[in-house]
């Protein structure tokens, strides 16, 4: 976790992104720092971008016009990508928040990440695996999405994922779950769950308990096998800690 001073630079591909879900991203991406920088780009003429206008004044958008002078591909991603490196050179934040589900901003992603600063990628499932890796932390719509509001039409809403429930273990990569007990707890028996959640965001920039059906890694823990959760009391706080069950 970022400190809360920590100044982030939030940047929307209109054309690849929904409105709807501006507010929950402005408070996701909230989590890491303070949003100062807020553009939306788009072909503001364009009918596509209508549900854009109805939040724009509710949450301090900047929109950032440009035209389509092409069919097909627009200008909105070299624009965008333009301002991101304008805004990097001037030093006037310490992370950049790039919404979109198009891979053409890994190059930027990777260019941000190269320089030291936070980069953070919010996009749907199909989001290209390159961009996903190329943020230091990827967040998926799907997991912010309002209640009651599916991101998009399915055709069967997914069951519920029971406590203590065998198929957990199947849709979580469980190697991937070790690799990061392991690194976060070393030599010791027992991990910081705050630790081990840096740790698994370091292997997989896209792991979110919330995919899962889970608020929060504590929960997640909780109900994955082999695994269980204790507090412990350091300086007067009792902190959330993981451990592995001895068989």
């Amino acid at each position: 976790m970022r400190k809360k001073s920590d100044l982030i630079a939030l940047l929307v591909d209109g054309d690849n992104a929904q409105a709807k879900l501006l507010k929950p991203i402005i408070e996701e991406v909230s989590k890491y720092g303070k949003v100062t920088i807020r553009r939306i780009y788009g072909d503001w003429t364009s009918p596509t971008m209508s549900s854009w206008k109805k939040v724009l004044n509710d949450v301090s958008f900047t929109p950032i016009q440009k035209f389509s002078y092409t069919t097909g591909k627009n200008s909105t991603d070299s624009s965008l990508i333009i301002d991101a490196m304008d805004i990097l050179y001037s030093n006037t934040v310490d992370g950049f928040c790039i919404v979109s589900s198009d891979s053409d901003y890994t190059g930027l992603a990777k260019r941000i990440r190269e320089g030291g600063i936070f980069m953070m990628g919010i996009g749907e499932k199909k989001t290209p695996n390159a961009f996903v890796q190329s943020c230091e932390i990827f967040t998926f719509c799907e997991a912010i999405v309002p209640p009651d509001e599916p991101s998009q039409p399915q055709a069967a809403k997914p069951k519920a994922i029971s406590t203590k429930s065998p198929p957990i273990n199947q849709r979580i990569d469980i190697g991937l779950i070790s690799k990061a007990y392991d690194a976060s707890s070393k030599e010791e028996e027992e991990a910081y769950i705050s630790t081990l959640g840096l740790q698994i965001r370091r292997l997989d920039p896209s792991f979110d308990p919330r995919i899962f059906g889970y608020k929060t890694l504590t929960q997640l823990f909780s109900n994955l096998s082999g695994y269980e959760i204790f507090h412990k009391e350091i300086n007067g706080d009792k902190v959330p800690m993981v451990r592995k069950i001895k068989i």
